[in-house]
């Protein structure tokens, strides 16, 4: 049987059209089942885009959902207010087993609520935490949270090491997954009272391979597989780093076009660009999986364009065909000491 996968239609700056355009796309790549959620008059008029029936057919189908949750509401007006949103509908059908998984460009913190009360927590994870896969100078780097957890405990980043791991190894191939906590030094005594004791802890369990606190270009180095932090400092560095990106992008082609030798340096290299954007383009890596909830979450960017929609869904996909979720709670019950851990002192 196919894997099923309910996609918010009404998030995102582009939504629906991007979002049924990017469905159409992964249906026709990847041969999963696609539940579009959201209006379902706005939704027929896209798919009549594609030769499609208001209602779907083949791979993609239709669940009507009135409300929407704008970007700028509060996370609460998914719970409280809004309870036929199309962000908290998709999560009701992963609860249900009508899918396995959710995806969705809307409100970041709408669905990070939505999902944690809807599709409910693992056991032994008391916050989900949103991972980031970014690449690096050896591959790619697994880092988490970078957004759902502001304050968090020390055991909660135990729990999100522990995620992470699982991750590289079972999704990535990794063997045996390198993890850092994200500091400013890489002496044990440098960080916060947080960062201190979450290193003492791992350290003391040695159920996973610590290498101790790493500096902000580890993330990019490849010297960390897994990479730890609080959600705050996660976020501010996660979009630091994305206004980089686009301010180099900006330069490079202003630089590729400033002359004509310029221009003719860029035709004879456009290969090489070519692989260069598709290694540090977001699209291609489609969305951050939410980890430590039931089934599969997919957050992806506000501007996602329908690229990133469809690998969002192959995204999904590989979290539910690889069996991530088993895997932690296998995880969390054959390491009674850091199971230990995770429960706080």
């Amino acid at each position: 049987m196919s894997t099923v996968i309910a996609l918010d239609a009404m998030g995102g700056d582009h939504a629906p059209a991007c979002v049924v355009d990017g469905a159409v796309m992964a249906a026709r790549e990847y041969g999963h089942r696609l539940v579009l959620v959201g209006r379902a008059e706005r939704l027929a008029h896209e798919l009549r885009r594609h030769g499609l029936p208001p209602g779907g057919s083949g791979l993609i189908s239709v669940h009507d959902a009135r409300d929407v949750i704008e970007m700028h509401e509060p996370a609460v007006a998914a719970i409280r207010q809004k309870k036929h949103s199309s962000i908290r509908v998709a999560c009701h059908l992963v609860r249900e087993g009508a899918a396995q998984g959710m995806v969705s460009a809307g409100n970041t913190g709408a669905v990070m609520v939505t999902a944690k009360v809807v599709m409910g927590t693992l056991h032994g994870i008391e916050r989900p935490a949103v991972m980031a896969l970014l690449p690096n100078l050896k591959g790619l780097s697994v880092w988490l949270d970078v957004g759902a957890n502001i304050d968090p405990r020390p055991e909660h980043l135990i729990q999100f090491a522990l995620m992470g791991c699982i991750y590289s190894r079972e999704i990535l191939g990794v063997d045996n997954p390198r993890v850092g906590i994200l500091s400013v030094g890489e002496e044990d005594s440098k960080g916060n009272a947080v960062t201190k004791e979450v290193l003492r802890q791992l350290r003391s369990s040695s159920a996973l391979n610590v290498i101790g606190n790493v500096e902000g270009r580890d993330i990019f180095n490849g010297n960390a597989d897994v990479i730890v932090s609080d959600g705050f400092t996660g976020n501010v560095s996660l979009k630091a780093i994305e206004s980089v990106a686009e301010m180099l992008a900006v330069l490079l082609r202003q630089e590729l076009t400033s002359s004509l030798p310029a221009r003719l340096g860029a035709l004879l290299s456009r290969a090489a660009l070519r692989r260069f954007k598709k290694r540090v383009d977001y699209a291609e890596y489609g969305g951050m999986p939410l980890l430590g909830v039931k089934g599969s979450a997919i957050i992806c960017h506000g501007r996602s364009s329908s690229k990133a929609v469809k690998n969002a869904v192959r995204v999904a996909a590989e979290v539910i065909e690889s069996r991530v979720n088993d895997r932690i709670q296998e995880v969390m019950h054959s390491m009674p000491g850091l199971a230990a851990a995770t429960e706080g002192a």
